[in-house]
């Protein structure tokens, strides 16, 4: 139309970026060899813009900035078991079969409030995107609350025990729960298990692993199955029975430990087998 016959582009502003090959393969170098190096220190090293350096390390070498995770502690060599003890408990299932879950006991503490605050889940609602937004208050956890240790295993609850107001868990405490309140339990619930050997699962909590709760259970013919520090993910009793109890209790008010146990007894003991299993 105007004589240029041309099919290539013309420069003109706004065109696309032109880069060297020698350019992206400096600053690639640069990005490997310091990975916090900010896109104005890589543009001031190669004498470039800051527009042609960020497209050679978000667009051309595909690099993006990724912040590092925060996690509780810095587990040693020794703490990281939980590979380790997952392999052991498979290999004893796939040797063992059924038997090996029927004679797993599983067992833990937790708290139950007088007053269990709602979830944010639990406050779902539909609503259409003009309606007004809900909102919730923030409450205090309630000052009463009763210690609750459930063991069980894919038949149901075994034993349900509650602390008496004042006590706390610890290693003389446990090891009496188990040799006195456990045992017994298994003896009269689960008839001919204590002669095959219980298989206890619980946590690495200090309660659990102290030397006179680990000779109790070398005393009663138990064996404790292995649990890798900080690994509540391999507890199901935590997010299985736990769990399900305080969701179903939210916004409910009791007045006693007594109104507190019958409702926790009510609701275990309303739930199907399968729920266990």
């Amino acid at each position: 139309m105007n004589g240029n016959s041309s099919v290539t582009d013309s420069p003109r502003p706004g065109q696309a970026h032109r880069v060297r090959p020698e350019a992206i393969a400096a600053a690639e170098a640069i990005v490997k060899v310091s990975r916090r190096a900010t896109v104005n220190e890589i543009a001031a090293h190669l004498d470039m813009s800051h527009g042609s350096a960020h497209h050679i390390v978000h667009d051309v070498l595909q690099f993006h900035k990724v912040s590092a995770r925060w996690v509780p502690r810095q587990l040693t060599a020794e703490l990281k078991e939980r590979v380790d003890a997952c392999q052991e408990l498979l290999k004893r299932f796939e040797a063992e079969g059924d038997d090996f879950l029927e004679r797993t006991v599983r067992g833990d503490e937790t708290w139950i409030l007088y007053h269990q605050p709602q979830t944010k889940k639990a406050s779902k609602e539909w609503r259409h995107t003009s309606s007004p937004k809900m909102k919730k208050f923030r409450t205090q956890p309630s000052a009463g609350k009763v210690t609750l240790t459930i063991f069980w295993d894919e038949r149901g609850v075994i034993l349900e025990h509650y602390m008496p107001r004042g006590n706390t868990v610890t290693s003389a405490t446990y090891a009496d729960r188990l040799k006195n309140h456990l045992r017994p339990a298994v003896k009269s619930k689960r008839r001919g298990r204590l002669r095959t050997s219980v298989l206890l699962q619980h946590d690495n909590a200090r309660p659990h692993t102290a030397r006179s709760t680990v000779a109790t259970i070398q005393d009663l013919p138990f064996e404790c199955l292995p649990h890798p520090p900080y690994s509540p993910g391999l507890a199901p009793i935590v997010f299985h029975v736990f769990g399900p109890p305080k969701e179903a209790m939210a916004g409910k008010s009791f007045r006693s430990d007594e109104e507190v146990q019958q409702a926790v007894h009510e609701w275990l003991s309303s739930q199907p087998k399968v729920f266990f299993f």
